[in-house]
């Protein structure tokens, strides 16, 4: 069987994202002073994203100046004291962004419920602010994943219209077919609609068994249900990329700070029109 080779799984040099004079200036964060809407003023507080935001206010858990508010539109003005479950909020005036190569058996959720190890355990010794993730890594999935207390882009990098790319290794339980992989690359039909693919190769240098995988579409479990579909078992998913952020440098179970240059060129890409 002849192994094809595409783009994103070649070993290709990578793009330096650090050179910050072709990208434009990080916009500074919003003055807490000025007025904005509650769930903006909710995400810049670090609680979640503008989305996640939404629901916690229409749930009635937030108070402005001692009055429950769940008008999503409600707008905060300078002065007011926002509170949620009690705790005053005030809007963050130093965005952190995080990179994590995430291991395996951590959850990539806020907190949890069976009192699992998350994100936030692995976090805490890059900083003392409140960080959430962006998006979500299955438990058993290793790999990329950002955290940040940025509600504006944590919501558009979250957002299916920015289409943003990720990368994944994944290994399944034997050599994927080479019609198999044809049917994925023309898109299956999986229960819950299409599931395109921008790419999918064998990688060089490693078993038929052992599949390149890049996707923008960001489904629960996605890529694994695309493989199950087909009768395959993916032992081991791995997200190799996101966006234009790799693992260079970066071991498992470990965090960095995005480098200005790189969290440039995150906001230079969420600038779609609407």
């Amino acid at each position: 069987m002849e192994k094809r080779y595409k783009g994103p799984f070649r070993r290709d040099k990578k793009k330096d994202y650090n050179r910050e004079e072709k990208v434009p200036k990080a916009q500074e964060p919003e003055l807490e002073t000025e007025d904005m809407r509650l769930n903006r003023y909710l995400a810049h507080s670090g609680v979640a994203s503008r989305r996640k935001a939404d629901e916690i206010i229409k749930e009635g858990k937030v108070k402005v100046n001692g009055n429950v508010v769940t008008e999503m539109g409600h707008r905060v003005q300078p002065g007011d004291v926002v509170t949620l479950d009690g705790k005053v909020l005030t809007p963050v005036k130093k965005f952190i962004y995080l990179l994590m190569n995430k291991p395996h058996n951590v959850i990539s959720t806020s907190d949890d419920e069976k009192d699992r190890r998350t994100v936030l355990d692995l976090v805490k010794e890059y900083t003392s602010e409140r960080v959430y993730p962006v998006g979500r890594l299955d438990r058993n999935t290793t790999g990329l994943i950002m955290l940040t207390n940025d509600g504006d882009l944590a919501q558009k990098l979250s957002h299916p219209k920015f289409e943003v790319t990720k990368v994944y290794q994944a290994t399944l339980d034997k050599p994927l077919a080479e019609e198999d992989m044809e049917l994925i690359r023309k898109t299956l039909v999986l229960e819950d609609g299409p599931a395109p693919v921008d790419d999918i190769s064998y990688i060089e240098g490693k078993k038929m068994n052992v599949i390149g995988i890049q996707l923008h579409i960001g489904r629960n479990r996605i890529v694994r249900r695309i493989f199950e579909h087909l009768g395959y078992d993916v032992k081991k998913l791995d997200r190799s990329r996101y966006a234009m952020l790799t693992k260079k440098n970066l071991p498992l179970g470990r965090c960095r700070h995005l480098t200005n240059g790189e969290v440039n060129v995150l906001k230079y890409m969420m600038k779609k029109p609407e």
